[in-house]
This record gives structure tokens, C-alpha cells and sequence, in this order.
């Protein structure tokens, strides 16, 4: 999501960021058992003058404080006090509690009221933008003080309907070379937002590919519940294949067996993260931790890592030989880290790193209910102006027209946009690890549940269980495993092409119209805008 303009603040609530702390055997926060203060004697810490979560010295307070999850809080009709969670439950709660979250209450997704632009009208990409400030300043002055409307557009309705025409271009290209006539064209979105993206790709179907509209089944999952009553209300009546699930994808239990596409534009960059640091003598990683106090002061702490997502996303990561960020000679050398973290005033924490737990999530969901779907995925590969940390997000929210940014992500609940980037050529390796590991419950990867229905694109032949390597001594190294009883539209037990990644421009020019968002003087804003968007397909 993006803001117009952005000016550099403090954050509402006094938040106190982490020290550097020396890397002791610190009690988990999720221990019943509250660690005991340090002894009368025992050696202090020669550097850190501030309070040390490492050595006891730390009030009893914060071992005392409740342990709660997102989920937890989703009933919480104020922000809660007195507890501490994870940073994911932390941006989780902050970003879509329905009672107090930034979506539920303070975000506008910026809307061109019923009309498109006529690109051909404006003379280069600077009048453009002018004309969408224009529809900027259309929704009025905020009214009150703090925070106000929190307004941000995406390439979805900024360039309607020619965005989500490429988008279906691009899908329906797929279904057509794979599935039809013998499948349905069912497709699943999440973050669906306005319901424009939806509502232009059906449209760009009835118009352009009748017969392929009548077998398509349009599938929204929105967490938000005056979202899904938006677009219920705009889609529903036009199009009546579409069907709204007020859900959150993560609590998502219904198995698809059958062929789909997945569509996610635009809504990652909002998916929580968890906070991770190493011990630099030992490379032990601990997971942060936000405490709230009674005051309601935030403090970030850190504790050895157990949470089993946390642990299941290191583990991927070390598979893949995504290295963490330390140096590479600190990594190889005891000695060399035990020399390094002795120096004076050096860190004994590796810095802040914002690891994606949520996107993991998400393609366990995909891998486990939706085994035959096709991925279009497309988010922020950087930001700017973001809190300091590798990976770290941006956090702002808007006031009196303004939009500013904050150095922070200890801020108050509800009020700020979070936003991350995405390392897409890390996140296609996860993606793809992810997919071809044994879903729950199952004994190999082979042990995949067949689809409950017969099709002309599934076999009861031998030829598909006797392996993937059966015609061919060499197997593509594009390709996925295939999955044993089905076929490949060619009738041979050849695996899905995997997933690549796409510069935004590259992806528009392979399925975009693009002669209808050029200006005069031969610019092209959908091109040339949201430089730092990638595709991933």
C-alpha cells in the first residue's frame, strides 16, 4: 500500500527500543515460572546501563505480565494493557482487531467513484498525478484532531480496469492452455479489498471468453466485515459466480481437490512478521517479544526461541541456505565471535531482523487445502523510509492530510499502517520448498489425497505410480514432483512448472493492454509507476 508523501515524526506512545544485551540464560516469557531477581553480588554488566532482560535485573513485572495471541484479542474492545505476545500478534492485533485494528476503523482504500482515467486526455504523467492529487483532496480535510482518514491506493484501482484485465489475461491464458473444457475456471482471492480487482477480471471473462465466464467460480476470503459487505454489494448482483467468505485466510478449513488459481495482490506487504536475533557467541536465536505494561509503556524482550512457527521458518531458511544476517566470518568462527562480542560497547545480539511467519502461513494453507493451485502473487520488493532492522516495515499513519512516518514499531494499536517488503527471490525457493514437503498427517510426499471427483486430467493408470523419472532419464528442473493419480494435460505424470518471478514492468508487458494507459506524450504511468512491485507467477 502506498501514501502520498511522507514526513518524519515521533510515535504517539512512549516507546523504549531494545538494548544490546549480554546473551544469558534468559527464562522464556512463556514460563509459568517467572525468573528470580538477580542476587545481591552477583557481577553486573560492565557495558549496558540500561535494564538487562539477560542478567535478572529486570522488575518482576514483566515475567508476571499475561501471555495472550492475536486471536485472543479479537473480543478486546480497547487496546489491552498488562499482557505480552509475540511482534506478530503484536502487528496482528494492531492491524485487524475488529474492534480497535487500522483496517476495521481507520483505512480508506483510495477509489476513482465509479469512473476510470482517461489516459489518452492527459498530456504526460505529470498531469496525471496531478489529477489523482485532485481525487486525493475529493475526500476532504480531516475533521478532527490526531490521527485521520488513513488513506492509500493501489495499482488495482489507480489504473483500473486495465490492471485487473492483465491479471486475467494472464489466468485465463493458463486455465485455457491446462483445464478447459474439462475443469472449471475457479479462482480465490484474498485481500480483495474494493471487490475491483474481482469485479474487472469477470467483467474482461463475460466480455472477451463467454464460455470460460460460465464455468468460472469466484471465490473472496475477507477478514474484514465491512469489506465483505461491500463486495458482496457490488459484485454479487452482476456476477453471481462470486462467492464472499468472511474469514481469515489463516483459519481457512475447507480442502479445494479441483485445478484453482490463487490471487494475493497487493495484501502481503501487510502480513506480521516476527522479530528474530542471535546470540552472537553462541548463534542462538531468540524471538522478540512486546510487553505492554499496566501504563500502557511498550518494551521489546527477548527470550530463546519456541514458538513452532518461528522455529518451522529457521529450519526452512537453513534448509534453503538462506544464510541470517551476521557476518560471514562471525558464522565461522567461535573464536573470532568471542573476541568480537568481548570488545567494548560491542552488540552481543545480532541486529533486528523482521522474519515473514505469516507468509510461511500462508503457503502451508495453500500446500494443504489448496494442492492443485496456481499462484499470482504481487507486493512491494522494497520500501522506503522504514524502521531500522533488516527487513524492517514501514510504519506511518496520516495527520491532518499529512502522512507520516515513524522510526518505530511499538506504536499505538490501530493507528498505523504497517507494511512490509518481500524478498521475492527468497520467497519463490520458501514457496516452492514448501510445496513439495508432505502435508499433515501424511506419511511421504507421494501420500497426497486424490480429488474427490473424476476428470478427463486424472488417471487410474499404473503408468502415473510408477514415477516421475519413468520416460525420461533427466526430470526439468523447472518442473514440481508430480502429484501420483494426476496427470498433466498432456496425460504424462510431468509436475507443475514452478513458480518464477517477475519485475512488475516485465509482468505488464507480457498481458497488459498497454496502449490504453499511455498519455501523449508516450509515457505509460502503469509501466512506469510502482517500480518496486514484483510479480510472483
Amino acid at each position: 500500500m502506498i501514501s502520498a508523501g511522507r514526513l518524519a515524526t515521533r510515535p504517539l506512545l512512549n516507546a523504549r527500543l531494545p538494548t544490546f544485551v549480554t546473551a544469558a540464560a534468559y527464562s522464556s516469557a512463556s514460563t509459568s515460572n517467572p525468573k528470580p531477581p538477580r542476587k545481591a553480588g552477583a557481577p553486573q554488566d560492565k557495558w549496558n546501563y540500561n535494564v538487562n532482560p539477560f542478567d535478572g535485573t529486570l522488575s518482576e513485572d514483566h515475567y508476571n505480565l499475561k501471555p495472550v495471541d492475536a486471536n485472543a484479542l479479537e473480543s478486546a474492545s480497547s487496546p489491552p494493557v498488562g499482557v505480552r505476545m509475540l511482534v506478530r500478534d503484536f502487528i496482528e492485533d494492531s492491524l485487524y482487531n475488529p474492534h480497535y485494528g487500522y483496517f476495521p476503523k481507520q483505512a480508506t482504500i483510495f477509489d476513482t467513484r465509479k469512473t476510470s482515467f482517461d489516459f489518452s486526455s492527459f498530456r504526460d504523467s505529470v498531469e496525471f498525478q496531478e489529477e489523482v492529487a485532485r481525487k486525493y483532496a475529493a475526500y476532504g480535510a480531516d475533521k478532527h484532531d490526531g490521527p485521520g482518514r488513513q488513506l492509500w491506493h493501489t495499482p488495482t484501482e489507480l489504473f483500473k480496469p486495465w490492471y485487473g484485465r492483465a491479471a486475467a489475461q494472464c489466468l485465463v491464458s493458463e486455465y485455457l492452455l491446462k483445464y478447459f473444457p474439462y475443469e472449471d475456471f475457479i479462482i480465490y482471492e484474498i485481500g480483495a479489498g474494493n471487490g475491483t480487482l474481482a469485479m474487472d477480471l469477470l467483467n474482461f471473462l463475460q466480455e472477451r471468453y463467454p464460455d470460460v465466464y460460465e464455468r468460472t467460480r469466484y471465490n473472496i476470503i475477507e477478514i474484514s466485515g465491512s469489506l465483505v459487505k461491500l463486495q458482496r454489494k457490488k459484485l454479487q448482483n452482476l456476477h453471481p459466480c462470486v462467492k464472499v467468505n468472511h474469514k481469515s485466510i489463516f483459519q481457512w478449513k475447507t480442502r479445494e481437490p479441483a485445478p484453482c488459481f490463487f490471487i494475493a495482490m497487493e495484501v502481503i506487504d501487510n502480513f506480521a512478521h516476527d522479530v528474530v536475533r542471535y546470540d552472537l557467541r553462541t548463534l542462538r536465536p531468540y524471538q522478540g517479544v512486546v510487553t505492554i505494561s499496566k501504563e500502557g509503556e511498550f518494551d521489546m524482550l527477548y527470550e530463546p526461541v519456541s514458538d513452532p512457527l518461528i522455529s518451522t521458518f529457521l529450519k526452512t531458511r537453513s534448509h534453503l541456505k538462506h544464510t541470517p544476517p551476521i557476518n560471514r566470518f562471525l558464522r565461522a568462527s567461535p573464536a573470532l565471535r568471542s573476541l568480537y562480542t568481548n570488545l567494548p560497547f560491542a552488540p552481543n545480539l545480532s541486529a533486528v531482523e523482521y522474519v515473514p511467519t505469516r507468509l510461511l502461513n500462508l503457503l502451508q494453507t495453500l500446500r494443504n487445502h489448496f494442492p492443485r493451485h496456481r499462484l499470482l502473487l504481487s507486493d512491494f520488493s522494497d520500501l522506503p523510509d522504514t524502521i531500522p532492522g533488516i527487513n524492517a516495515p514501514v510504519v506511518q499513519t496520516r495527520f491532518r492530510n499529512v502522512t507520516v512516518p515513524c522510526s518505530t514499531l511499538l506504536v499505538k494499536q490501530g493507528y498505523f499502517d504497517i507494511f512490509f517488503p518481500t524478498n521475492f527471490e527468497r520467497l519463490a525457493d520458501m514457496y516452492e520448498y514448501t510445496l513439495s514437503q508432505p502435508p499433515p498427517g501424511s506419511k511421504s510426499s507421494a501420500e497426497v489425497t486424490l480429488p474427490t471427483r473424476s476428470t478427463p486430467l486424472m488417471s487410474n493408470t499404473s503408468s502415473l505410480l510408477i514415477g516421475a523419472d519413468f520416460f525420461s532419464s533427466h526430470y526439468p528442473s523447472d518442473r514440481r514432483s508430480p502429484l501420483d493419480g494426476v496427470a498433466s494435460a498432456s496425460g504424462l505424470p510431468v509436475g507443475e512448472r514452478k513458480s518464477s518471478v517477475f519485475a512488475h514492468s516485465e509482468f505488464l508487458e507480457t498481458y497488459a493492454d498497454l496502449g490504453k494507459t499511455q498519455v501523449r506524450s508516450g509515457e505509460n504511468p502503469m509501466l512506469d509507476f510502482y517500480k518496486n512491485v514484483k510479480v510472483l507467477f
